[in-house]
């Protein structure tokens, strides 16, 4: 008996050493974020310098993570995160698209502008289904603005004054900065209305994978401390934006029951 025990007990052993182990391993933390972004006028410029990468670098790299930057066309940028060949991209909406992860906080809002002719009346939220509606391919505005009906979405904001003017689209949506650069344009911005329309809260969407879940929750933990701390008011103050944490005081957690 002792012996048949013996075999068994060296059976039982030689099954288990082949099992896999399920066990969820904890990633080791990331050297580096490889962040992939369009390149906005003093947001995410080329050379590095912007509202958006100084809170990219204000966010990971006290962490021991250094910020990596790649400017790509906004769908571009999606596509390379949904493929894990980079970490994250910046100016995301909440749930933009699938395949990726969004964190609980947000780091930014997003300014919403329409332009049209001055000659024109001023659209609101309300009234925009009375209008033919135009922005850059993949900001998918009619997610979430209500009242979308007749929408056209464009390749480029080279020539979006003369696509008003010839009356090819009555409104155009885009971000404040990108209206701006728009006007700068034309030697009669006078000809031009910008209207507010609403905020929306600008997110990291990051590559699902282990390195994309631990960045992820590295941002939620660094964006705690960081807007509980009030660290990254002088960097908006710094660009002249305004600072999107006021209604919370700096402590409790943005975007987590969005």
């Amino acid at each position: 008996m002792t012996g048949l025990r013996g075999l068994l007990l060296l059976i039982a052993g030689l099954w288990l050493a082949n099992v896999p182990v399920h066990a969820e391993s904890v990633p080791e933390k990331p050297a580096d974020i490889v962040l992939v972004s369009e390149q906005w006028n003093a947001y995410t410029e080329a050379d590095g310098s912007g509202l958006g990468w100084d809170l990219m670098r204000e966010i990971f790299e006290p962490a021991g993570v250094q910020v990596a930057l790649r400017i790509e066309p906004y769908t571009r940028a999606v596509g390379l995160v949904q493929r894990g060949e980079a970490d994250a991209w910046v100016g995301a909406y909440q749930n933009e698209v699938d395949g990726t992860l969004y964190p609980k906080w947000h780091y930014d809002t997003d300014e919403i502008y329409a332009l049209t002719l001055a000659s024109r009346p001023a659209p609101t939220l309300r009234s925009l289904a009375s209008y033919r509606l135009a922005w850059v391919r993949g900001y998918a505005f009619d997610h979430y603005l209500p009242n979308v009906v007749h929408f056209n979405e464009v390749p480029r904001r080279d020539h979006i004054l003369t696509m008003l003017e010839h009356g090819r689209a009555d409104v155009y949506i885009d971000a404040k900065p990108e209206i701006g650069f728009i006007l700068t344009q034309t030697q009669e911005p006078q000809r031009f209305r910008t209207t507010y329309l609403t905020a929306i809260p600008l997110y990291l969407s990051f590559a699902d994978n282990d390195r994309g879940r631990y960045l992820r929750d590295l941002f939620d933990r660094r964006m705690a401390q960081l807007v509980r701390s009030g660290q990254l008011r002088p960097i908006f103050a710094r660009w002249k934006q305004p600072y999107p944490f006021d209604a919370d005081d700096g402590a409790s957690q943005v975007g987590a029951s969005q």
